[in-house]
């Protein structure tokens, strides 16, 4: 059900938006409200015919009244227990935190999965907010598909696995992997494995990608792959399964610096020294990677780049000054150390 707050500020219809995505005005409706109760297929039609139609909500306008300062929100697709577990987010966070004190402009954070997307959609519908940062924007109903029809300024961090109408910030994750590959090629290794991040997220299917590149350049036939979930536990579990499957491997490049650290609890405790007999690279570059012993040979990405870029493009949107389409995607750098 539509009413003051969903308005289009085109002349397009809700109507002519479920008229084109093919489903009904309740259907729509449902999407363009952030509800939780459509199919994926229902979800990226209405979306996708949202967009070509140039659909987009009034924010209230109780916001516009008695909001007294800006404000940008931080939204990360993931669960809580990630958001304090996992560095990049406070990092990132952090970074951006910096970048926007400087125009005395608080963020607000928030972690959606489920059904507080709905909600955290009303929150921001409600012109409270100037602009939106996503950060893990995921899986087959993504964050950006449904913000974007806020009328809002939006940012994506990391690259959308989907065809999206919104602007992101990423790093050059298919290089770099394929850059860490390419350094244990060049060291002798040749039974090399990859850990890989969930492959709906655009940094694990590219870190992937990066792998089967630099395997495929030197006709290697087997690519043994197991799959982690960002956590250390999962990387344990990966570097157990690659073991049993292929206990001659000799090298392993690990998706994330977190994961590499559960990898190599799972070497030593399996007696295969790191790096003698099986070298190990991380990406990242968290604090982590240099605590570890051996110290983690990484891939860094420029997190507090991330940051700066992804708040000031957000705050040229706010001012009308740029394109709110298009990506900006950030180089990453090998940094060598003790376990390759």
């Amino acid at each position: 059900m539509t009413g003051p707050e969903t308005r289009p500020v085109t002349g397009t219809t809700l109507a002519e938006v479920a008229r084109e995505a093919g489903v009904s005005i309740a259907t729509a409706s449902r999407v363009l409200n952030n509800s939780t109760k459509v199919s994926a297929e229902a979800y990226r039609s209405v979306c996708d015919a949202a967009s070509r139609l140039g659909y987009r909500r009034h924010r209230a306008a109780w916001g516009k009244a008695h909001r007294k300062m800006p404000a940008i929100a931080a939204v990360i697709h993931a669960g809580h227990h990630m958001l304090f577990t996992e560095p990049f987010f406070a990092r990132f966070i952090g970074a951006a935190e910096l970048e926007l004190a400087q125009f005395y402009i608080p963020l607000l954070v928030t972690s959606v999965t489920g059904p507080l997307i709905e909600t955290v959609g009303r929150y921001l519908q409600g012109g409270r907010i100037d602009g939106v940062i996503i950060v893990s924007d995921h899986g087959p109903l993504p964050l950006s598909g449904s913000l974007a029809t806020l009328g809002l300024p939006i940012v994506v961090v990391g690259r959308p696995l989907h065809t999206s109408p919104v602007s992101y910030v990423d790093a050059d994750n298919r290089g770099g992997a394929r850059t860490a590959v390419e350094h244990l090629i060049a060291t002798g290794r040749r039974a090399i494995a990859h850990i890989a991040a969930p492959p709906d997220t655009g940094a694990g299917a590219d870190r992937l990608a990066g792998y089967r590149d630099a395997m495929r350049a030197i006709g290697a036939a087997d690519t043994p792959i197991a799959y982690g979930d960002w956590t250390q536990a999962s990387g344990v579990h990966a570097m157990q399964r690659l073991l049993d499957q292929r206990p001659a491997l000799d090298a392993v490049f690990v998706a994330s610096d977190v994961m590499a650290a559960g990898a190599l609890r799972c070497l030593n405790r399996a007696g295969r020294r790191v790096p003698d007999s099986v070298a190990l690279v991380g990406f990242d570059d968290h604090a982590l990677a240099a605590q570890v012993r051996p110290a983690l040979t990484t891939v860094r990405q420029p997190i507090e780049e991330f940051a700066a870029v992804a708040v000031r493009r957000l705050l040229a949107m706010t001012r009308g000054e740029a394109d709110d389409r298009g990506g900006t995607v950030l180089p990453t750098q090998l940094i060598l150390r003790a376990s390759a």
